[in-house]
């Protein structure tokens, strides 16, 4: 029993002095259960809704009071003019416009009925009919309360328009993703453990010490999983076009342009984590911590990045496949020009910039 124990002891040594496996046993776990309990839901919360107005009456006034109050919604502008409406879609600033119709107000009075419509971006079915259903119930609402002691009820008639994927196909939703899904997993993943592979092997000592500089060698075998990612992205826009039916709206070279630097950041992270750990479980775990799963819960791919709390809204910001999906979703479904993505393209370039500086420091210290 006393050489069991102490053996048992042993491996709790080894256990306890490597501060990576002690980070992945006890660390995982943890955020694990934060990701999925408040980054999987159904709901949608605090989605951004403009208003267009063109009343300006009491009642308007009552019904978008309604609207901010509930924790649905949250109006971010005032809009002034119809091709305010485009503009503030295409920017991503609003996914919902309440459309007022002029007299709204004096319609109900007169008339007993009024209008109002709702344009919704519909890029994300589910996402844009529940918002759809929670505006038209509180739209609703206010219409049975305010015919209460009347001899007739008011009728208010909400208009739903769903912009940019009227068919509500939900392959307009996750194609974007999972192109920023398969692209993040092949380079980054793939390359980080094809770099420790050779490390555990032996072989990467005696790659370094060839006449050509380490630098090359790096490079040199990540070239082929760049190859294979530009083939996998035309792959996608191949299926996506011809077998699932989503239309390219915007510009195709804007969409490669924009691949491609994507591709190019995930494998300069992808030799960032073969800097970092020394074992191909490692890589794999690291990635899958990392990479994978961030990717999937906080990128936008699957749930409202809107809906989830504000500190892991914070952490989505530094996750590069966010910017990624978004940039697609714009130019691919929406159709907008460059301008509206210029904000996503100099994110992607950033961190691929910070990821270069870091990569190549660190490399060159392990080769001390």
């Amino acid at each position: 029993m006393k050489q069991f124990l102490a053996f048992v002891k042993k491996e709790f040594y080894h256990i306890f002095r490597d501060a990576r496996t002690m980070l992945i046993l006890l660390g995982m776990p943890i955020v694990q259960i934060v990701l999925f309990g408040f980054a999987i839901t159904t709901e949608v919360k605090n989605s951004q809704v403009a208003v267009y107005d063109l009343s300006k009456d009491v009642a308007t006034g009552q019904i978008i009071q309604r609207i901010q109050a509930n924790e649905y919604f949250t109006v971010v502008a005032d809009l002034n003019s119809p091709e305010e409406i485009d503009e503030i879609m295409k920017k991503g600033k609003a996914a919902m416009v309440l459309v007022f119709e002029d007299d709204f107000q004096s319609n109900i009075l007169h008339t007993g009925e009024a209008a109002v419509q709702l344009i919704v971006d519909a890029i994300d079915p589910n996402q844009a009919t529940t918002m759809a259903n929670y505006a038209t119930s509180i739209i609703m609402q206010y219409a049975r309360e305010v015919s209460t002691g009347q001899n007739d009820a008011f009728l208010i008639n909400v208009d739903t328009r769903m912009l940019y994927n009227p068919q509500m196909e939900g392959a307009y939703n996750f194609v974007p993703g999972v192109m920023g899904l398969i692209l993040m997993l092949i380079c980054a993943m793939m390359t980080s453990i094809a770099i420790v592979r050779e490390k555990e092997r032996g072989s990467m000592e005696v790659l370094l010490v060839s006449p050509m500089k380490p630098i090359f060698i790096i490079i040199a075998k990540a070239v082929p999983y760049f190859t294979l990612s530009i083939v996998n992205l035309f792959t996608i826009l191949l299926l996506s076009v011809f077998l699932l039916k989503v239309p390219i709206a915007g510009s195709l070279l804007l969409i490669i342009l924009g691949s491609l630097l994507f591709i190019l950041m995930a494998l300069l992270l992808g030799l960032l984590i073969s800097n970092v750990v020394q074992t191909q479980v490692a890589a794999m775990l690291a990635s899958g911590m990392v990479l994978m799963m961030p990717t999937m819960l906080l990128s936008g791919m699957m749930f409202p990045i809107e809906s989830i709390p504000p500190i892991l809204q914070w952490i989505s910001s530094i996750i590069p496949a966010r910017w990624y999906i978004d940039m697609i979703r714009k130019l691919m479904i929406q159709g907008v020009d460059g301008i509206y993505v210029l904000k996503d393209f100099g994110i992607l370039a950033l961190m691929a910039f910070v990821l270069l500086v870091v990569s190549l420091k660190t490399f060159k210290k392990r080769l001390q």
